[in-house]
């Protein structure tokens, strides 16, 4: 069972909806540890002044903001803690807006709001007056001292929060002089065409549950192999993938491959039925 990691209410107006907050991802990232080659003993991490070449106690370190090499500005434990945001137990509500005006690029890290005791009509009612006005909340929230803008949102029997990155911490287009010169390309209209039909023959419904992580999967078997003693023989480099060098001629290769594969397998021939040998005349 999932814990929560932080309780409090949804606040807008004057309505306030007690709820608790669960993560909505589980990672299954393979984690590593570092060894030494000679021995395999567990490598431990060490905070060493490269000066002294000393261990420096944890209780000696404070934090410093790098303007130059090895020039720093030093803020104090209580300088930060005066900068804090206010703890606070309420996502509060500032704005409601279309879901189709925010750019998923927006978005962070998902969360379940679940209703807290007491709380499921008031949930309930908030959780269905979002589904039909079609829209999001923005709201700012704290979460481990830290202030951040989020979105709710209603997704399936339940409201989902969205922590979001502000917009100056997103990388403009116009940053990206590769994107900006490849606006100056155009294709044709027939390449287009023949775009959107391999797209149309490729489209499907979304079902999550179709795409793995193969490469996690990789990494767990060959940890099981090697586990049992087996001898795992380093596989060669895939090579890299050609370069195409006419447009048209790959579209309608995809497409041709794409139709093979949907056409249903066709049915045996029939053997064609033998035909009786020829009676031979009788001599008069």
């Amino acid at each position: 069972m999932p814990r929560s990691i932080w309780s409090g209410a949804i606040s807008f107006g004057l309505v306030n909806v007690p709820v608790k907050v669960y993560s909505a991802k589980s990672p299954k990232t393979v984690r590593f540890h570092q060894l030494d080659g000679k021995t395999g003993t567990r490598i431990a991490q060490k905070r060493v002044n490269p000066q002294t070449g000393e261990e420096v106690p944890y209780e000696d370190l404070i934090k410093g903001f790098e303007l130059t090499r090895d020039r720093y500005v030093v803020i104090q434990p209580e300088e930060l803690e005066a900068l804090s945001p206010e703890k606070s137990r309420t996502i509060d509500i500032e704005d409601f807006v279309d879901l189709a005006d925010i750019d998923p690029v927006y978005y962070d890290h998902p969360y379940w709001l679940v209703p807290d005791k007491g709380a499921a009509k008031a949930y309930s009612l908030l959780l269905k007056a979002m589904e039909e006005s079609g829209k999001v909340a923005i709201a700012r929230v704290v979460l481990r001292n830290k202030e951040h803008l989020v979105a709710l949102r209603p997704a399936g029997p339940g409201l989902m929060m969205e922590t979001m990155v502000f917009h100056d911490e997103v990388v403009p287009a116009e940053d990206l002089d590769e994107l900006l010169a490849a606006q100056e390309t155009s294709a044709s209209d027939r390449e287009v065409a023949m775009a959107k039909q391999l797209i149309g023959s490729l489209t499907t419904e979304f079902e999550p549950g179709r795409y793995t992580d193969t490469y996690r999967e990789k990494i767990l078997e060959l940890i099981e192999r090697k586990a049992a003693g087996e001898e795992v023989a380093v596989q060669p480099e895939a090579p890299a993938p050609a370069k195409v060098p006419d447009l048209m001629a790959a579209l309608e290769a995809s497409l041709a491959a794409v139709k093979q594969d949907d056409a249903p397998a066709k049915a045996p021939a029939k053997p064609k039925p033998k035909r009786a040998p020829a009676k031979r005349k009788t001599a008069a």
